[in-house]
């Protein structure tokens, strides 16, 4: 697996996220900004919202920048079979049922997913229950984690 161009993919994708995570900041701003919604009496609280609404769109804007800016200074690396599972991997995982997941493991972004080479990835992170349990673990490593109040097993079958 190509390191290099699947850090280039996942930052494509990550730019694309802060994309569209502009263009909402911007429609709240209007919105919060709008004649239309300023306040008729003190039961309107349209405009409130609207203000409400585009400050956390702003948040999330920032929180992308930030997620993006970590995800340029990290160094794409291969992950030999030897090794722990730790940032920078992407973990090949065998659910109960022989389902294949591929996970990435990043600093921050959990949730974002992204197409490389015809496999979905999904990213997560340390701070997620699924993420606590892979960190520092190897291939052939099990791993059991509870999933909507269902404990879900997992094979690690590969690193890369």
């Amino acid at each position: 697996m190509d390191k290099k161009l699947l850090h280039e993919v996942l930052l494509q994708r990550l730019e694309s996220v802060c994309h569209v995570a502009n263009a909402a900041a911007m429609v709240a701003y209007k919105a919060a900004t709008d004649d239309e919604n300023v306040a008729e009496n003190k039961y309107d609280t349209l405009g409130l919202e609207a203000s409400y609404l585009a400050q956390g769109q702003a948040q999330r804007v920032a929180e992308c920048e930030a997620d993006l800016a970590t995800y340029k200074q990290l160094v794409a690396e291969s992950f030999s079979m030897e090794r722990s599972i730790s940032i920078g991997a992407v973990i090949k995982l065998l659910d109960e049922h022989d389902e294949e997941r591929y996970l990435y493991m990043g600093p921050s972004a959990g949730g974002v997913k992204f197409d490389f080479e015809a496999i979905e990835i999904t990213v997560i992170t340390p701070s997620s229950p699924l993420g606590q349990a892979l960190m520092g673990c190897r291939v052939d490593d099990e791993v059991s984690v509870d999933v909507a109040g269902k404990r879900q097993l997992f094979e690690i079958v590969a690193l890369y």
